[in-house]
Formats: structure tokens, C-alpha cells, sequence
């Protein structure tokens, strides 16, 4: 453990005290049992507000929980520790949280507000360090807090990435507590007259660009005056759900959610979860609206706002040639790398690039010619927005990085500064070019992900607001801009004495996109909106929305007051029995409710049903539902003369004990022949009342018939008739009785040393899981009622006797439909290659085993081996297909491969093969990547052997697909990653144990010189490699690493001319290599007459990939296109509108 304690900041300063580094979106809690935590002897004596905690994981890949917790550290007084969940918390994600250790046990009552940073330290290069930093305020009720998606785990066991080294991973948490924010107490409407916007999981990018888009008043009102009717629906129409939004943002007192608006978009809720970057929507959504405006009062908005232009020119340097070309923008993206400011951006931006030498500009008529290339701008908008390139790809690594250098950016920019030299010669002069900053827009965090925050002044006075989701608060202008430039910042030393380094960090919230608005236009574009701007029918919608939100809180103020009554009816039965109802009686959600008042007299009530069904109050009766132990509802006795004579509310307190919210009851009417209400005939004890059910097995139809009371100490074989004349059968036709109900299995998993009762092993050493089974039993016509154990409310389903026997029907029977009913399951099959696409569907049950399941996908295909499907499971989190596909006969049922987690999916992925699953699982399956000895070219071959194969039999299967330099040339396999040889493998290695997953396999010839060494020649590594300028010229390895064989006493010289020939590289371009031998990271530069032997002075040393020679020289080679290491399935998703 290592505990390293900054200097503390000034306390006015409410910033962190620690790097603010990748914070993914939308941190959330962690919802698991918290385990009792561990006893510490004694608590830190004078604890400091922050420090950083580094806890150094062992044996990271072989680690076998689900979740693995730090030791308890100690910062601001309190106790913390770490969290993780090295496969995930149910994603394919390292899940990782801050946690109060000691929560368990702490008063009631309490809180702690920190802030705080994650990092997965990169333990090869430092500044690819994954950290992402939140805030929280820590209570009993989230005593945890984090991020579920950290990183994916695809890159953390990548041993190439540098997260993983030695199978170590290393955990970093900087903590600063802070006093108690009460975050959830504050009213943004109150204290800023604005209100922010809700956050649907990881949209706070769009949040910023919306706010900032609704505070430019001239586009809202453009949005207000676009079309839409009464009969559009939000989720339908993008006009719609923008003016909806605007609107609420203007006139509620609360935030506003936006996924009506997303829904427009075609978004569904996976894609609410998917953080993008807020440049490309803002293209997305306006080149979406100018769309949506064509054709109406508000054309062209979106161009007289957004829009300018610029000239691309190339100008001969000798003869009288310029080409010239027009272009509009809506956004500009200017450089940060190597540009302190706005302006000195715009200057790289116009800068001129002399076109000379092997680049000459070929002009019409006049050849190859000396010219200067440019830009110039002819017009600005009125609304200038400035994408700031913070994101670069990386070409030394390979990746894109984020650029965190300072950057300064004025409140005031003027564009016509040193005589207009922005601006092309038939620009427009007598406008002003001065704008005036308006919205600063803020990404914090990392390449890898970030959170979106924006600094707005709305009317453009001295009054800053930041608008960060749901919170809006006033902000002063040194923290809009100055705090905004990034870069670096040195914390102040309060120990001068004590520790003479300064504690600096690299501040990772930076303006990412800058909004300026024109001096001479501002008026127009920050105009009055009011609601003669807004469409009525939208008024008048949006009221009614407000309204009856109004209405759902008042309700909701008084619900303790009020009961809800759910009253079901015969009517009911016979609509939904067969179609949505099989195995109870009625789903009380789609039933009469009345909600009424817990004083009302319940007589009272029952004159409100008298008026609504039109059943008087003496013909009805009310029977109490009860929940059975294997939770279903059935009508369980009548209500008393006492109880009805009680309150509403004191009769559901008696009857319904368990359930506080509403009352269910079921409304017992009898008909006369003309269909109108009559009398009820008399309830005794002696009675039960038993529902019925007919099964038709030739339709596969179950429907409801009626109820009946029958006599406990009566046999069925007594009223047959009048089963008979209900189902509409003939008075004497044989019918089949059977008592149906769900069972709800009782399974309680116990695990101890000694045995194992029932099916599986749990984390928990105990567990009581609830299976409902399908109970159909047949009832003995000759014994009575009450021996078979009916009573009030039970179901009787009845079928012709004839039909039992029936050949002819899939389902013959009651039990054998219902069965069928219980356990049917309609799939959804995707194949692989479209993950996103429903191809086909298919009825199945969930008792199916794996060869059913397979053998009805391959009947479907056409295919005549089942085994040559293979199937892989649908993870209900990421919405895409598992990484492991379903081994041959894995799982037991289908139902198996549905499930993920505590979700079900009805999705499955198939592939078809072209060799049996059993016989690929048998195979061990390598990419190998081969280097010819002559040719500059390299192949991926795929290579399929037995597992108990070794890389003899591969060189031998891999010389029948390859073309040697000579027919009697020897291959090796080589493990290589990161740009360095790690291991040549011995031909009798097995290759089940091969990994190629992470590292790459290469195969190549082995140079005749290498088989001939004499006593004191030596086999060398050589490695490419340059020097990164930004991380203290430290060495980076590229390209394809080699062996090279020296002789005793041979010089660097002598080696440099093989060196060459091999590579072939031509003398002017070689001149420029330097070559060196790396020492703790940094290039000891070789002479020409350095003796070379004498650098690598041991053999076969552990580890000869750290001792190696360095060519030090420009990475120039192309990128290869092939790469060995990809994950299975990658979806990268753009920005997408659908609609």
C-alpha cells in the first residue's frame, strides 16, 4: 500500500485536490449486500482532507470472485476502500467503486461528500493511465459509488496495452472530503431562473449542446415557428419534441427530461447509454433540422445563423496561374497542439504552405510550378462556433489521446485584427468582425470517455451560469474561462520545510467547443421569446402535459388519503381467460379501478358500482381475493354484513394486511333471461364456489365458461349435467375433470463440506429460489368436493372424453396444452454477422435441450447437420451478443441459454460452421502471421489443429499455405507484442496452452546464419524505435522486431552495412539512423567503432528483450493493415438521427 498525501489546497478553491481524469457517465451506485466491515485497530492520527491510496493486485487474470475489496485506508478522518469487479458488474467492463468501509456500522443519520478519482494505472507508459474522477455524496443508502462501465475488459487484459504486467494490475483512488454539499436540496429555478436537464445515463453531452442551442433566443424561436399539428406525437416528430423541450426549459420549475426528444431521434435506450461526442451531434442535429426547415417560414434559419465561408487558393509563385474555391462551414475545428490560443490557431489555420521541389503544383498550361497554398475567409457568421481539437490521433501509438495544453480563448475575439489578415480580398469590409463570447462548452475526463458540462452567459451580461445536467448554478467569469484553458496547475505548498516538490497535475476539464456571437448582430440573435412564439396547439398540449403532471404530484400528496379499489368481473374472466390469462383467473391491472376516499362509507362505494355497471346495490356481492402461497389470486370468501358496514379504509386494513395500496375484490352478479341483474342465491359454508374452464384440443383453445357453487360434501359424477349444459355439450356427454394450478417449488440450496442438496452451488451458503410448476391433476368423479381438497375459487378445466385420446392433436390433453403454455418461448435468432437484425423467429419451449434447439435453427436453414450451428447468448446489458459463444451441449435447456444474470432474453445468435461444433471444440484454432524472408509483405493464416498438437505440427501445416524462399528452409514461432520478441517457441510445445488473443504469432524462416553460430558469435535482439518528445524522451518501440547475429570483436560499423542490406534501406535515408543501447529506458548512443559484443555480454538471460540494439529513426512505414488482436465483437456506433 502506498498512502501520498498533496499539499491541500486553499479551502476556497472547491476544485478537487486531485488529477480529474476519464469519468465516465453517470457514475452510479452499487447496488450488492454489503459485506461486515473489517475491524481496523486504529484510526490515522492528524488524517489528511485528501491523499491517494495505490493498491498493487497480484495474479489479476487468475483471480476467481466476482468482487475483490482493498485494504480499509484512511483519508479526511474516515475509512475507504476500493471496490472492483474484475469481470464485470454484469458488463463487459471492469467495474470499479469507492466504498465507505465501515458503513455497516456507522450512526444513523450519516454523510460524507468527496471527491474523488479511479485510475488503472498503464505501468508501461504513465500517460495512458485510465482515470476518471466523480463526486458524491456518501449515505446508508449509497454507500458506494462508482463506475459500472471503467473500461472494457478486452483492453485491460491486453498484456500489449500496459495495464496488465507480470499479471499485476495497479489501482489508484485520489480522495478529497469536502464539507457536506446538499447537492439534492438545491433549486436551480430559484436560485438561477433556469433549470437543467435530465440525464438519461450517459446523454450529459447532448445536455450541454441543447442548453446551449436553447440559449441562442433566435434559434428557439425558429424552432417554435417550425410546423407541427395537434395530431404529431413528440416521440414521433423532432420539430415536436424540440419545441416541447424548449418550452419546458422556459416555463418549468424543475429539470426536463429529453427522452421524448431521444425518442424522436429513433434512439432507443441502449443508444441513451452510448456516450458520443458533442461535435458530431451538433452536425448531426443541424443538419438534421435544416432537413426538418425546408419548405417552410423557417428556412434557411440554420444557415443565416451557422454558416460562413472560406476560400481554399493555390497561387503560382512564377507565372500568373490562382485556383480558387469556395466552401461553407458551419462549425471551424482549430488546432490546440502547439497553438497557445485562439489566435494563434487562426494564424495556423490561414497559414501558407509553399508548394516546391518533388510537391509542385501541376497549373493548366504551365506544368509543374513553385506555388503557396491557403485559406482564407470571406465571410463569418453571426453565430460563430469553434470546435477545439482536443482529440488527436496518436500515429507513435497508434490511438487517439486527449490534448490537455493550456489553451486560452478571449471573452472578446476579433477577427479583423492586423488589418483583416483572416480575410480573403473579396470579403465584405465593412462588417465588423468583433464577436463576443457566449457558451464555453467543457469535457472532462479522458480519450476514453468524459463528462459534458457547459458555461453559459444567456443574455450576455457579466452573469455566467453552468448548466451540468439537472443543476444550474451562478458562476463567476475566472471560472468560465481562465479555469477552462487546461494545462497544468501547481498546488501551493503548506510544508515548505517538509517536502520541497511541488504537487502539479494536469487539469483534465478544458473547453472543448467555444460559441461567439457577433457585436453588430447580437440583438437580433439574443431576442425576446415569449408564448405569442409558440404555436397554440402546442400551448394547449404542453399545458395539459403540465396539468396533469400537476395532477400526478397532487395525487401522489394525497395518496395517503385515498385507496385504490380494483373490482374484476365475469366479464372479465371471459375476456382475457385464453388470451392473456392461462393458468389464474383475471390480471388485475386491466380491470375497473376506482380510487376513493378511505373515510367513504364502503356502502357508499357500492352505490358508485351501482351507477357504474348498472347493477343495483342489493343484487351485488363482493368477494375478497387472496394470495396463495403459490402466488396467485383467487376469490377467497364474501364480505361480511359487519364489514361492509366499515370505511373503505378500515375494511382494507382488515382484509388486505399486506398490501397497503389498493384493494382487489371480485364482483359476484347473477343474470336473469332477459340478461338483467337478479338475486344472489344464498352463500353457506356447505358451499364453494369453483371456477370453469373448457379446453379444446382441435383449436388448442382454452376459454372461460363459468362458475358454479357446488356443495362440499357433493361428488362431481352429481353435477355433470350441469358442467355439461354450461360447456354447451349434451347433457350425458363423458367429460374429463382436472384441477389446474402453478406450484411454486420450494428449492433451497444449501452447500456444506458434506454434501450438496439440490441442484447447484451458490455464493451465498443459502438460498431459497421459487420455480412455479404447471399442477394438473385429474379429478375422481366419484369422490367429493371436499376430499379433493376445493375449495373457494379454485379453477376446473374440462374436456370431452373423447378428445383425450385423440391422435390427431399436438396437445391432446388439458395437462399436456398447459404444459405447453408454460413453458413455450418465441426466440429471436440473429445471425452473428448482423447482431442488430432479427432474421427469423421461432416457437420453442424452454424444456427443449440443446440438440432440439439446434435442430429446429438448422431445419429452418435448410441445413442437414445440426451440428454445424453454433449458437452464442444475448447479454440483456450491452444489447449485443456474449463474447463466448454456447459450447456443444453446454447447457441443459433453452432456457439456459436465455438467461443472463437475473435477466431473461429471448435472443439468440447463430453461426453456421463449416465443420461440426464437436469437432472445431476439439481443435485449437491460431491466427499466425507470416513473415516472408524475401517479400515485404505479411499473411494472417488461420490454423485449425488437435489440442494436443505442438508448434512442430504447426510449422508443418503452415509450409503447406505459405511460399518459402527455398524448398529446404526451416520455420520458427515467434511471441511478440509491443514491437519486441518475447519468446521463440520450442517445436514440442503443446499448443493448447497458446494464447493469440493478446500477443501476436509470427512465423518465419530461420536465416541460414543463425544455424551456423560459432563458440562466440551471439544472437541479438534489434528493435526499431524513436523517442516521444511528451513524456520525457522516453523510448517508443515500433515496427517488426528482428534477430541479428554478431561476431567477437565486430564493430558497430561492420554491423550497420548488414543492418542495411537486410532492411534495405537507401544511404540517404540510413545516414539518419542512430543506433543505441537502451538503459533504464533511455538510448545510450553507439559509435561507428564501438565493439558491439561487448553490450550483450550474458546469454539467454531472462528477460533478453529488455537488452537489445536500438535503431532510433522515423516511423515511415504504413500502418498494417491486418490486426491479430481484435476483440470479437466491436460495434463502434456514430452519431445516428434516424427519423
Amino acid at each position: 500500500m502506498t498512502l501520498m498525501t498533496p499539499p491541500p489546497l486553499d479551502q476556497e478553491d472547491d476544485e478537487m485536490l486531485v488529477p480529474h481524469n476519464d469519468f465516465v457517465e453517470g457514475p452510479q451506485p452499487l447496488e450488492v449486500a454489503k459485506e461486515a466491515a473489517s475491524k481496523v485497530d486504529a484510526q490515522a492520527v492528524d488524517d489528511p482532507p485528501s491523499g491517494r491510496y495505490t493498491w498493487t493486485i497480484d495474479n489479476f487474470s487468475r483471480l476467481n470472485t466476482k468482487k475483490l475489496y482493498s485494504d480499509i485506508f484512511f483519508i479526511g478522518g474516515y475509512k475507504w476502500r476500493i471496490l472492483i469487479f474484475p469481470k464485470g458488474n454484469n458488463v463487459d467492463h471492469l467495474s470499479m467503486y469507492l466504498d465507505v468501509a465501515d458503513s455497516a456500522t456507522l450512526p444513523y443519520g450519516w454523510s460524507r461528500y468527496a471527491q474523488f478519482s479511479l485510475a488503472v494505472c498503464n505501468q508501461t507508459h504513465n500517460k495512458y493511465t485510465i482515470r476518471k474522477d466523480t463526486q458524491h455524496q456518501f449515505n446508508a443508502r449509497e454507500s458506494d459509488w462508482g463506475f459500472t462501465s471503467f473500461m472494457p475488459l478486452g483492453e485491460l487484459y491486453d498484456p500489449s496495452r500496459g495495464f496488465l504486467v507480470n499479471d499485476t494490475c495497479v489501482v489508484e483512488a485520489d480522495v478529497a472530503v469536502r464539507k457536506v454539499a446538499d447537492y439534492w436540496s438545491h433549486d436551480s429555478k430559484k436560485e438561477t431562473g433556469y433549470v437543467g436537464l435530465k440525464n438519461q445515463g450517459a446523454t450529459c453531452y447532448m445536455n450541454s449542446l441543447l442548453q446551449t442551442l436553447y440559449h441562442i433566443p433566435y434559434f428557439r424561436k425558429a424552432v417554435y415557428h417550425m410546423p407541427t399539428t395537434e395530431n404529431d406525437m413528440p416521440t414521433g416528430s423532432i420539430p415536436l419534441a424540440l419545441q416541447s423541450l424548449f418550452y419546458k426549459l422556459q416555463y418549468s420549475d424543475t429539470s426536463v427530461a429529453t427522452k421524448e426528444l431521444t425518442k424522436s431521434f429513433g434512439w432507443d435506450t441502449y443508444d441513451s447509454f452510448m456516450q458520443h461526442d458533442v461535435q458530431e451531434l451538433n452536425r448531426v442535429l443541424c443538419e438534421k433540422l435544416e432537413d426538418k426547415m425546408k419548405g417552410t417560414v423557417v428556412e434557411g434559419t440554420i444557415q443565416q445563423l451557422f454558416e460562413g465561408h472560406h476560400m481554399n487558393y493555390i497561387e503560382c509563385v512564377n507565372v500568373d496561374y490562382k485556383s480558387t474555391r469556395k466552401e461553407s462551414f458551419y462549425d471551424l475545428q482549430l488546432d490546440v497542439k502547439g497553438c497557445k490560443d485562439v489566435y494563434a490557431s487562426f494564424d495556423k489555420y490561414v497559414e501558407v504552405e509553399c508548394l516546391e521541389g518533388d510537391n509542385r503544383y501541376h497549373a493548366e498550361q504551365y506544368g509543374l510550378q513553385d506555388a503557396r497554398k491557403g485559406v482564407l475567409f470571406i465571410d463569418f457568421p453571426p453565430v460563430l462556433q469553434l470546435q477545439l481539437k482536443r482529440f488527436e490521433y496518436d500515429f507513435m501509438r497508434d490511438t487517439m489521446v486527449k490534448i490537455n495544453d493550456r489553451y486560452e480563448f478571449p471573452l472578446q475575439l476579433d477577427l479583423d485584427r492586423e488589418n483583416g489578415k483572416y480575410l480573403s480580398p473579396e470579403a465584405d469590409r465593412s462588417v465588423r468582425n468583433l464577436y463576443t463570447l457566449h457558451s464555453v462548452l467543457v469535457h472532462s475526463g479522458g480519450v476514453h470517455g468524459g463528462h459534458y458540462y457547459a458555461y453559459i452567459r444567456p443574455t450576455l451580461s457579466d452573469q455566467w451560469f453552468k448548466f451540468d445536467d439537472e443543476r444550474v448554478t451562478k458562476e463567476d467569469i475566472k471560472r468560465a474561462l481562465e479555469e477552462q484553458y487546461g494545462g497544468e496547475e501547481e498546488l501551493p505548498q503548506t510544508n515548505p520545510g517538509f517536502n520541497n516538490i511541488p504537487f502539479k497535475f494536469t487539469k483534465y476539464s478544458n473547453a472543448y467547443m467555444l460559441v461567439y456571437i457577433r457585436e453588430s448582430d447580437k440583438d437580433k440573435i439574443i431576442c425576446n421569446v415569449d408564448e405569442k412564439d409558440i404555436a397554440e396547439h402546442l400551448r394547449i398540449r404542453l399545458k395539459k402535459e403540465q396539468e396533469e403532471k400537476e395532477q400526478k404530484r397532487k395525487e401522489k400528496a394525497e395518496a395517503h388519503l385515498y385507496t385504490v379499489i380494483k373490482v374484476a368481473r365475469n366479464e372479465n374472466l371471459v375476456e382475457q381467460i385464453g388470451r392473456d390469462i392461462y393458468f389464474d383467473l383475471v390480471d388485475h391491472e386491466k380491470v375497473r379501478s376506482f380510487r376513493i376516499q378511505k373515510q367513504m362509507p364502503y356502502n357508499v362505494f357500492k352505490e358508485e358500482v351501482a351507477k357504474e355497471f348498472g347493477i343495483p346495490v342489493q343484487y351485488q356481492r363482493f368477494w375478497l381475493w387472496a394470495k396463495r402461497q403459490n402466488h396467485t389470486y383467487r376469490p377467497n370468501r364474501p364480505l361480511t354484513h359487519q364489514e361492509e358496514a366499515q370505511s373503505v379504509g378500515q375494511l382494507r386494513e382488515v382484509s388486505n394486511k399486506a398490501n397497503n395500496a389498493e384493494l382487489k375484490l371480485f364482483l359476484e352478479e347473477e343474470l336473469g333471461p332477459d340478461l338483467q341483474p337478479i338475486a344472489l342465491p344464498e352463500k353457506t359454508k356447505e358451499d364453494i364456489l369453483l371456477f370453469f374452464k373448457l379446453y379444446d384440443p382441435y383449436k388448442e383453445e382454452l376459454r372461460y365458461i363459468g362458475r358454479m357453487f357446488v356443495k362440499g360434501a357433493g361428488k362431481p359424477m352429481e353435477i355433470l349435467a350441469r358442467i355439461n349444459k354450461m360447456a354447451g355439450f349434451d347433457p350425458d356427454e363423458e367429460i374429463e375433470l382436472y384441477e389446474v394450478a402453478l406450484v411454486i417449488m420450494f428449492l433451497l440450496h444449501l452447500v456444506s463440506k458434506e454434501c450438496v442438496y439440490h441442484i447447484s452451488l451458490v455464493s451465498s451458503s443459502q438460498e431459497i429460489k421459487f420455480e412455479p410448476n404447471v399442477m394438473c391433476e385429474c379429478i375422481d368423479k366419484k369422490l367429493t368436493f371436499r376430499t379433493s381438497q376445493l375449495e373457494d375459487g379454485d379453477i376446473i378445466c374440462l374436456q370431452k372424453f373423447s378428445e383425450v385420446v385423440s391422435e390427431q392433436c399436438r396437445y391432446p390433453d388439458v395437462p399436456s396444452f398447459l404444459e405447453y403454455v408454460h413453458n413455450r418461448q418465441v426466440v429471436r435468432f440473429r445471425s452473428l454477422e448482423k447482431p442488430k437484425d432479427d432474421e427469423f423467429s421461432l416457437e420453442l419451449s424452454k424444456l427443449h435441450n440443446y440438440d432440439d434447439v439446434v435442430e429446429k435453427v438448422a431445419r429452418h436453414l435448410g441445413l442437414d447437420d445440426p451440428s454445424k450451428i453454433r449458437l452464442t447468448s444475448h447479454n440483456c446489458y450491452s444489447q449485443q451478443p456474449k463474447p463466448q459463444p454456447i459450447k456443444y451441449r453446454g447447457v441443459e435447456h433453452l432456457s439456459d441459454m436465455l438467461i443472463h444474470y437475473n435477466q431473461t432474453s429471448d435472443i439468440l445468435y447463430y453461426e453456421v460452421l463449416d465443420i461440426p461444433l464437436p469437432e472445431l471444440q476439439g481443435l485449437k484454432t491460431l491466427k499466425v502471421a507470416f513473415h516472408h524472408a524475401t517479400k515485404d509483405e505479411v499473411v494472417i493464416h488461420t490454423i485449425r489443429l488437435p489440442k494436443q498438437s505442438t508448434v512442430r505440427d504447426v510449422l508443418v501445416d503452415l509450409k503447406t499455405m505459405v511460399e518459402l524462399s527455398h524448398p529446404g528452409a526451416e520455420l520458427r514461432l515467434l511471441e511478440v507484442f509491443y514491437h519486441k520478441i518475447y519468446k521463440i517457441f520450442p517445436l514440442t510445445e503443446k499448443i493448447e496452452n497458446i494464447n493469440d488473443q493478446y500477443w501476436t504469432l509470427r512465423a518465419e524462416e530461420i536465416p541460414e546464419e543463425e544455424k551456423n553460430l560459432g563458440p562466440h558469435d551471439r544472437m541479438i535482439h534489434v528493435y526499431h524505435f524513436t523517442k516521444d518528445t511528451t513524456q520525457n524522451q522516453q523510448v517508443q518501440n515500433f515496427g517488426e522486431p528482428f534477430f541479428l547475429v554478431i561476431h567477437e570483436g565486430e564493430t558497430l560499423a561492420e554491423v550497420k552495412v548488414r543492418i542495411q542490406k537486410r532492411l534495405q534501406v537507401p544511404d540517404e535515408e540510413f545516414a539518419k539512423w542512430k543506433f543505441a543501447f537502451p538503459s533504464l529506458s533511455r538510448p545510450d548512443y553507439l559509435l561507428d567503432s564501438d565493439v558491439v559484443s561487448t553490450r550483450f555480454q550474458r546469454r539467454d538471460v531472462y528477460g533478453a528483450w529488455e537488452q537489445y540494439l536500438g535503431l532510433e529513426h522515423t516511423d515511415n512505414a504504413p500502418k498494417r493493415s491486418y490486426a491479430a488482436n481484435q476483440n470479437r465483437h466491436t460495434f463502434e456506433k456514430p452519431v445516428k438521427i434516424y427519423n
